[in-house]
């Protein structure tokens, strides 16, 4: 069947003789309209007019384009088979001003002073007993790298059971405030608690730094 359209030709017909002539249209729209093309680095940040702006952690190492629209900055990524999505909008900064927003990163991993210690034995279970001083001291001793701590960690339990536990965790506490994990600073914190009726003042020290009384006398000796 002829059409009586103009040209005489069935549109069928038409298409057909066209088809060769025609592309399919992009699946992403004309990224020129999105703004400048850029790549979110391994921080998170993209650059714009000099400054940086913080973008969702999932695009690191993924193209995005940023355009700055009045105050703001317009950030879209492509989103696969969805298309252009728009990742984050910020207000305009300055050179040497980055505007970070803490939402776009993931969780931070808990620090050595944030992880709760669990026993993996009978010895273990049984300082951390002892109650929250002991438990901070033990936190703090593995932040510091201090020395020979499981065997302080027993030599805590034997006075616990000597002058008890409260007095004992007391002490222990003022040792992980100050970072004393010294030989002897746990036994000299607690003698002067139960002479002196207080806490010692202490003040950070290290493993050559002990509160221990010095053996440096015994040079005499002998002499």
């Amino acid at each position: 069947m002829i059409s009586t359209r103009r040209g005489g030709w069935a549109p069928v017909v038409r298409l057909a003789e066209e088809h060769d002539r025609l592309h399919r249209l992009p699946r992403v729209g004309h990224t020129l309209c999105f703004g400048e093309t850029r790549k979110v680095n391994w921080q998170s940040l993209i650059s714009g007019g000099s400054a940086q702006y913080s973008v969702p952690h999932q695009l690191i190492d993924r193209p995005a384009w940023g355009r700055a629209d009045g105050e703001q900055l317009i950030v879209v990524h492509a989103d696969g088979p969805r298309g252009p999505r728009e990742g984050a909008r910020r207000r305009l900064t300055t050179p040497g001003r980055p505007a970070i927003c803490d939402e776009h990163y993931p969780p931070r991993p808990a620090g050595a002073l944030e992880r709760v210690p669990r026993a993996r034995d009978a010895d273990e279970r049984t300082f951390l007993q002892i109650g929250p001083g002991g438990e901070r001291w033990l936190i703090r001793a593995a932040a510091a790298g201090a020395q020979r701590v499981r065997r302080k960690m027993c030599g805590a339990v034997d006075l616990s059971k000597l002058h008890g536990t409260v007095e004992v965790d007391r002490a222990l506490g003022a040792c992980a405030e100050a970072e004393r994990f010294g030989d002897g600073d746990l036994a000299r914190t607690l003698s002067h608690q139960q002479t002196a009726g207080a806490e010692l003042l202490l003040f950070p020290g290290s493993e050559e730094r002990s509160l221990q009384r010095s053996t440096g006398s015994w040079a005499e000796l002998g002499r």
